[in-house]
């Protein structure tokens, strides 16, 4: 599959601006499917299936978090297995990694369209 620069704009903030990703981060991308797959797989939720990842659920998630999952309505924390809290499962996941990951979530609805978080 060839991604042209089209396919690989994200969005970069919610100001309207976007990024071009590297094959390369595309690549680094794909750590999403051994860190978060288990419970995220094609950007569903599999403890919650009426919230996925797609865009618009993103858009929706408030407050805004990354190193700190709660649930979708930010309410309440959700330390336990798995999230980035788990020290022992996700203990070597740097920054970089969390970046990668995010940069991949971003770009999966653009190449698999609607199959991303199914809806």
């Amino acid at each position: 599959l060839e991604l042209d620069e089209t396919i690989r704009t994200v969005p970069l903030n919610d100001k309207g601006g976007t990024v071009v990703l590297s094959l390369e981060q595309v690549k680094e991308g794909k750590l999403f499917n051994y860190a978060c797959a288990q419970c995220h797989a094609g950007g569903v939720t599999k403890t919650n299936q009426n919230v996925g990842l797609e865009p618009e659920a993103l858009a929706g998630a408030l407050p805004n978090r990354m190193k700190n999952p709660t649930t979708y309505d930010g309410e309440e924390e959700i330390s336990e297995i798995p999230s980035i809290k788990s020290a022992n499962i996700f203990r070597n996941l740097t920054d970089e990694d969390l970046k990668a990951i995010a940069e991949h979530i971003l770009l999966e609805p653009l190449v698999v369209g609607t199959k991303w978080g199914g809806k």
